[in-house]
Protein backbone atom coordinates (compact mmCIF):
# COMPACT_ATOMS: atom_id res chain seq x y z
CA UNK A 1 0.00 0.00 0.00
CA UNK A 2 0.94 3.65 -0.18
CA UNK A 3 1.38 5.13 3.29
CA UNK A 4 1.72 8.79 4.31
CA UNK A 5 3.73 9.32 7.51
CA UNK A 6 3.46 12.85 8.88
CA UNK A 7 6.34 13.73 11.21
CA UNK A 8 8.27 11.20 9.17
CA UNK A 9 11.78 12.56 9.80
CA UNK A 10 11.60 12.39 13.61
CA UNK A 11 12.68 9.54 15.86
CA UNK A 12 9.39 7.61 15.78
CA UNK A 13 8.53 8.64 12.24
CA UNK A 14 11.82 7.46 10.84
CA UNK A 15 11.56 4.09 12.58
CA UNK A 16 8.04 3.68 11.19
CA UNK A 17 9.13 4.61 7.66
CA UNK A 18 11.92 2.03 7.85
CA UNK A 19 9.49 -0.73 8.91
CA UNK A 20 6.92 0.19 6.27
CA UNK A 21 9.54 0.11 3.52
CA UNK A 22 10.86 -3.21 4.81
CA UNK A 23 7.30 -4.55 4.62
CA UNK A 24 7.11 -3.56 0.96
CA UNK A 25 4.95 -0.43 1.19
CA UNK A 26 5.41 2.82 -0.73
CA UNK A 27 6.02 5.65 1.73
CA UNK A 28 5.67 9.43 1.66
CA UNK A 29 7.28 11.13 4.69
CA UNK A 30 6.05 14.65 5.41
CA UNK A 31 7.80 16.84 7.98
CA UNK A 32 8.39 20.54 8.55
CA UNK A 33 12.16 20.21 8.64
CA UNK A 34 14.99 17.90 7.75
CA UNK A 35 15.47 15.54 10.68
CA UNK A 36 18.30 13.42 12.03
CA UNK A 37 19.89 11.65 9.05
CA UNK A 38 16.88 12.41 6.84
CA UNK A 39 18.89 11.59 3.73
CA UNK A 40 18.75 7.95 4.83
CA UNK A 41 15.01 7.98 4.25
CA UNK A 42 15.55 8.95 0.63
CA UNK A 43 18.27 6.33 0.25
CA UNK A 44 15.88 3.70 1.61
CA UNK A 45 13.33 4.65 -1.05
CA UNK A 46 10.89 6.97 0.74
CA UNK A 47 9.64 10.18 -0.82
CA UNK A 48 10.46 13.01 1.61
CA UNK A 49 8.38 16.20 1.48
CA UNK A 50 9.45 19.17 3.60
CA UNK A 51 6.32 21.07 4.58
CA UNK A 52 3.87 21.54 7.39
CA UNK A 53 0.60 19.78 8.21
CA UNK A 54 -0.93 23.24 8.60
CA UNK A 55 -0.49 23.82 4.86
CA UNK A 56 -3.56 22.28 3.22
CA UNK A 57 -2.05 22.40 -0.28
CA UNK A 58 1.07 20.49 0.78
CA UNK A 59 -1.03 17.92 2.65
CA UNK A 60 -3.33 17.45 -0.35
CA UNK A 61 -0.33 16.94 -2.63
CA UNK A 62 1.07 14.27 -0.29
CA UNK A 63 -2.31 12.54 0.01
CA UNK A 64 -2.65 11.58 -3.65
CA UNK A 65 -3.04 7.81 -4.03
CA UNK A 66 -2.50 7.19 -0.30
CA UNK A 67 -4.15 4.14 1.30
CA UNK A 68 -3.08 4.63 4.94
CA UNK A 69 -2.22 7.75 6.95
CA UNK A 70 0.07 7.49 9.98
CA UNK A 71 -0.28 10.93 11.59
CA UNK A 72 2.67 11.51 13.95
CA UNK A 73 3.43 15.19 13.30
CA UNK A 74 3.10 17.43 16.36
CA UNK A 75 4.48 20.52 18.06
CA UNK A 76 6.53 19.14 20.96
CA UNK A 77 8.83 20.93 23.42
CA UNK A 78 8.82 24.13 21.36
CA UNK A 79 10.39 26.81 23.54
CA UNK A 80 10.25 29.85 21.26
CA UNK A 81 6.62 29.84 20.09
CA UNK A 82 3.34 31.15 21.54
CA UNK A 83 1.00 28.62 23.14
CA UNK A 84 -1.38 29.07 20.21
CA UNK A 85 1.20 27.32 18.01
CA UNK A 86 0.45 24.01 19.75
CA UNK A 87 -3.23 24.41 18.93
CA UNK A 88 -2.45 25.41 15.34
CA UNK A 89 -0.29 22.33 14.69
CA UNK A 90 -1.66 19.64 16.99
CA UNK A 91 -5.35 20.36 16.55
CA UNK A 92 -5.58 22.44 13.38
CA UNK A 93 -2.97 20.39 11.54
CA UNK A 94 -4.68 17.14 12.50
CA UNK A 95 -8.00 18.49 11.19
CA UNK A 96 -6.37 19.45 7.86
CA UNK A 97 -4.80 15.99 7.45
CA UNK A 98 -8.09 14.31 8.39
CA UNK A 99 -10.09 16.37 5.92
CA UNK A 100 -7.68 15.58 3.09
CA UNK A 101 -7.65 11.89 4.02
CA UNK A 102 -11.46 11.79 4.10
CA UNK A 103 -11.76 13.59 0.78
CA UNK A 104 -9.30 11.18 -0.81
CA UNK A 105 -11.07 8.11 0.63
CA UNK A 106 -8.09 6.85 2.64
CA UNK A 107 -8.68 3.33 3.98
CA UNK A 108 -7.38 3.89 7.52
CA UNK A 109 -6.14 6.82 9.63
CA UNK A 110 -3.87 6.24 12.65
CA UNK A 111 -3.46 9.18 15.03
CA UNK A 112 -0.53 9.19 17.44
CA UNK A 113 -1.60 10.93 20.65
CA UNK A 114 0.22 10.52 24.00
CA UNK A 115 -0.23 8.79 27.35
CA UNK A 116 0.43 12.24 28.80
CA UNK A 117 -3.24 13.10 28.31
CA UNK A 118 -3.86 11.21 31.57
CA UNK A 119 -1.38 13.32 33.54
CA UNK A 120 -0.42 11.96 36.94
CA UNK A 121 -1.94 8.49 37.32
CA UNK A 122 -3.75 8.39 40.67
CA UNK A 123 -4.62 4.67 40.57
CA UNK A 124 -1.98 2.80 38.58
CA UNK A 125 -2.04 1.13 36.18
CA UNK A 126 -4.38 3.41 34.24
CA UNK A 127 -6.66 2.11 31.47
CA UNK A 128 -7.84 4.22 28.52
CA UNK A 129 -10.89 5.23 30.56
CA UNK A 130 -8.76 6.84 33.30
CA UNK A 131 -9.39 10.57 33.91
CA UNK A 132 -7.96 13.00 31.38
CA UNK A 133 -5.63 15.38 33.18
CA UNK A 134 -3.28 16.94 30.63
CA UNK A 135 -0.59 19.00 32.36
CA UNK A 136 0.69 21.26 29.56
CA UNK A 137 -0.18 22.69 26.14
CA UNK A 138 1.37 19.76 24.28
CA UNK A 139 -0.63 17.14 26.15
CA UNK A 140 -3.79 19.24 26.15
CA UNK A 141 -3.76 19.85 22.39
CA UNK A 142 -2.86 16.24 21.62
CA UNK A 143 -6.00 15.24 23.50
CA UNK A 144 -8.13 17.97 21.91
CA UNK A 145 -7.35 16.44 18.52
CA UNK A 146 -8.74 13.04 19.57
CA UNK A 147 -12.43 14.11 19.36
CA UNK A 148 -11.66 15.59 15.93
CA UNK A 149 -10.50 12.14 14.81
CA UNK A 150 -13.68 10.60 16.22
CA UNK A 151 -15.80 13.17 14.35
CA UNK A 152 -14.43 11.76 11.11
CA UNK A 153 -15.10 8.23 12.31
CA UNK A 154 -18.76 9.27 12.61
CA UNK A 155 -18.58 10.44 8.99
CA UNK A 156 -17.44 6.99 7.93
CA UNK A 157 -13.65 7.12 8.13
CA UNK A 158 -11.85 4.22 9.77
CA UNK A 159 -9.40 5.54 12.38
CA UNK A 160 -7.50 4.40 15.45
CA UNK A 161 -5.90 6.50 18.21
CA UNK A 162 -2.64 5.41 19.82
CA UNK A 163 -1.39 6.84 23.13
CA UNK A 164 2.28 5.84 23.50
CA UNK A 165 4.10 5.84 26.83
CA UNK A 166 7.74 7.02 27.23
CA UNK A 167 9.37 6.13 23.91
CA UNK A 168 13.05 5.16 23.82
CA UNK A 169 15.50 3.07 21.84
CA UNK A 170 18.31 3.22 19.27
CA UNK A 171 17.98 6.33 17.14
CA UNK A 172 16.65 8.45 20.01
CA UNK A 173 18.85 11.55 20.29
CA UNK A 174 17.25 13.10 23.36
CA UNK A 175 14.28 11.44 25.10
CA UNK A 176 16.23 9.01 27.28
CA UNK A 177 19.64 10.50 26.64
CA UNK A 178 19.66 12.62 29.81
CA UNK A 179 19.05 9.50 31.87
CA UNK A 180 21.86 7.58 30.17
CA UNK A 181 24.23 10.57 30.33
CA UNK A 182 23.76 11.11 34.05
CA UNK A 183 24.01 7.41 34.83
CA UNK A 184 27.17 7.14 32.75
CA UNK A 185 28.73 9.96 34.80
CA UNK A 186 28.52 7.73 37.87
CA UNK A 187 26.12 9.92 39.87
CA UNK A 188 22.39 10.38 39.36
CA UNK A 189 20.80 13.01 41.64
CA UNK A 190 17.37 11.77 42.69
CA UNK A 191 14.85 14.42 43.73
CA UNK A 192 12.17 12.94 45.91
CA UNK A 193 11.70 9.31 46.95
CA UNK A 194 12.61 7.68 43.63
CA UNK A 195 9.47 5.55 43.90
CA UNK A 196 7.51 7.43 41.25
CA UNK A 197 6.28 5.02 38.56
CA UNK A 198 7.49 5.28 34.97
CA UNK A 199 6.36 3.28 31.94
CA UNK A 200 8.91 2.95 29.11
CA UNK A 201 8.05 1.97 25.54
CA UNK A 202 10.73 0.48 23.31
CA UNK A 203 10.57 1.95 19.82
CA UNK A 204 10.12 -1.39 18.04
CA UNK A 205 7.06 -2.17 20.15
CA UNK A 206 5.49 1.19 19.30
CA UNK A 207 6.09 0.56 15.60
CA UNK A 208 4.48 -2.87 16.02
CA UNK A 209 1.37 -1.12 17.35
CA UNK A 210 1.27 1.33 14.45
CA UNK A 211 1.53 -1.51 11.96
CA UNK A 212 -1.19 -3.53 13.73
CA UNK A 213 -3.48 -0.49 13.74
CA UNK A 214 -3.35 -0.37 9.92
CA UNK A 215 -5.80 -3.28 9.82
CA UNK A 216 -9.13 -1.82 8.64
CA UNK A 217 -11.03 -4.31 10.79
CA UNK A 218 -9.29 -3.53 14.09
CA UNK A 219 -9.61 -0.65 16.56
CA UNK A 220 -11.93 1.56 14.57
CA UNK A 221 -12.92 4.57 16.68
CA UNK A 222 -10.92 3.34 19.66
CA UNK A 223 -7.96 4.72 21.65
CA UNK A 224 -5.16 2.45 22.88
CA UNK A 225 -2.44 2.90 25.48
CA UNK A 226 0.79 1.43 24.13
CA UNK A 227 3.68 0.63 26.47
CA UNK A 228 6.16 -2.05 27.49
CA UNK A 229 4.99 -5.03 29.52
CA UNK A 230 6.60 -3.58 32.66
CA UNK A 231 6.43 -0.25 34.46
CA UNK A 232 9.04 0.53 37.13
CA UNK A 233 10.00 2.94 39.89
CA UNK A 234 12.33 5.60 38.52
CA UNK A 235 15.17 4.63 40.87
CA UNK A 236 14.91 1.07 39.57
CA UNK A 237 15.05 2.43 36.02
CA UNK A 238 18.26 4.31 36.88
CA UNK A 239 19.89 1.22 38.39
CA UNK A 240 18.93 -0.95 35.44
CA UNK A 241 20.27 1.67 33.05
CA UNK A 242 23.56 1.51 34.94
CA UNK A 243 23.57 -2.26 34.59
CA UNK A 244 22.93 -1.96 30.86
CA UNK A 245 25.90 0.41 30.55
CA UNK A 246 28.12 -1.68 32.81
CA UNK A 247 28.78 1.17 35.24
CA UNK A 248 28.34 1.77 38.96
CA UNK A 249 26.02 4.63 39.85
CA UNK A 250 25.50 6.54 43.08
CA UNK A 251 21.98 7.91 43.68
CA UNK A 252 22.00 10.68 46.30
CA UNK A 253 18.52 11.87 47.29
CA UNK A 254 17.43 15.51 47.56
CA UNK A 255 14.11 17.23 48.38
CA UNK A 256 12.06 17.97 45.29
CA UNK A 257 10.51 21.34 46.16
CA UNK A 258 13.59 23.46 45.20
CA UNK A 259 13.57 21.75 41.79
CA UNK A 260 9.88 22.58 41.32
CA UNK A 261 10.56 26.24 42.05
CA UNK A 262 13.59 26.26 39.75
CA UNK A 263 11.63 24.67 36.90
CA UNK A 264 8.96 27.39 36.92
CA UNK A 265 11.53 30.16 37.43
CA UNK A 266 13.78 29.19 34.52
CA UNK A 267 10.84 28.61 32.17
CA UNK A 268 9.49 32.12 32.81
CA UNK A 269 12.90 33.80 32.64
CA UNK A 270 14.12 32.03 29.50
CA UNK A 271 10.94 32.13 27.40
CA UNK A 272 11.04 35.89 26.50
CA UNK A 273 14.62 35.43 25.27
CA UNK A 274 13.74 32.25 23.33
CA UNK A 275 16.36 30.31 25.29
CA UNK A 276 15.90 26.66 26.20
CA UNK A 277 15.82 26.56 30.03
CA UNK A 278 18.19 24.18 31.82
CA UNK A 279 15.23 22.81 33.78
CA UNK A 280 11.49 23.17 33.19
CA UNK A 281 8.27 21.88 34.80
CA UNK A 282 7.75 18.91 32.49
CA UNK A 283 11.23 17.60 33.29
CA UNK A 284 10.57 18.05 37.01
CA UNK A 285 7.37 16.04 36.60
CA UNK A 286 9.51 12.98 35.83
CA UNK A 287 10.45 12.87 39.51
CA UNK A 288 6.92 13.22 40.88
CA UNK A 289 4.17 12.14 38.47
CA UNK A 290 3.20 8.48 38.14
CA UNK A 291 3.05 7.01 34.64
CA UNK A 292 1.85 3.42 34.66
CA UNK A 293 -0.65 1.97 32.20
CA UNK A 294 -2.81 -1.07 31.51
CA UNK A 295 -2.11 -2.31 27.96
CA UNK A 296 -4.61 -5.19 28.00
CA UNK A 297 -7.02 -3.46 25.60
CA UNK A 298 -4.35 -3.16 22.89
CA UNK A 299 -3.41 -6.79 23.44
CA UNK A 300 -7.01 -7.92 23.11
CA UNK A 301 -8.13 -5.77 20.17
CA UNK A 302 -4.97 -5.24 18.12
CA UNK A 303 -2.95 -8.32 19.02
CA UNK A 304 -0.27 -6.07 20.50
CA UNK A 305 2.55 -7.92 22.29
CA UNK A 306 5.74 -6.10 23.42
CA UNK A 307 8.66 -8.17 22.16
CA UNK A 308 11.63 -6.44 23.84
CA UNK A 309 11.84 -6.36 27.63
CA UNK A 310 13.22 -3.38 29.54
CA UNK A 311 16.71 -4.74 30.21
CA UNK A 312 17.25 -5.74 26.59
CA UNK A 313 15.89 -2.42 25.39
CA UNK A 314 18.17 -0.44 27.70
CA UNK A 315 21.14 -2.53 26.58
CA UNK A 316 20.44 -1.92 22.90
CA UNK A 317 19.89 1.79 23.49
CA UNK A 318 23.10 2.17 25.51
CA UNK A 319 25.08 0.40 22.81
CA UNK A 320 23.64 2.79 20.20
CA UNK A 321 24.54 5.87 22.29
CA UNK A 322 28.10 4.60 22.60
CA UNK A 323 28.38 3.65 18.92
CA UNK A 324 27.11 7.05 17.79
CA UNK A 325 29.41 8.95 20.15
CA UNK A 326 26.76 10.27 22.53
CA UNK A 327 28.45 8.57 25.50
Amino acid sequence: MKVLVTGGTGFTGKALVRRLLDDGHEVVALDYQEGLKTEELRQWGAKVVIGTVTDAEVVEECMQGVDIVQHLAAAFREMDVPNSYYDEVNVGGTRIVLESAFRNKVKKFIYCSTCGVHGNVENPPAPETAPINAADYYQQTKYEAEPVVLDYVKKGMKATIIRPAAIYGPGDPERFFMIFKRVNSGTFPMFGSGKTLYHPLYIDSLIDAHILAMDENKGNGEAYLIADEEYVEIEDLVRRTAKALGVDVKIPHFPIWPLIIAGHFFEKVCKPFKIKPPIFPRRVDWFRQNRAFDISKAKRDLGYNPRIDLDEGLKRTGEWYKREGYL
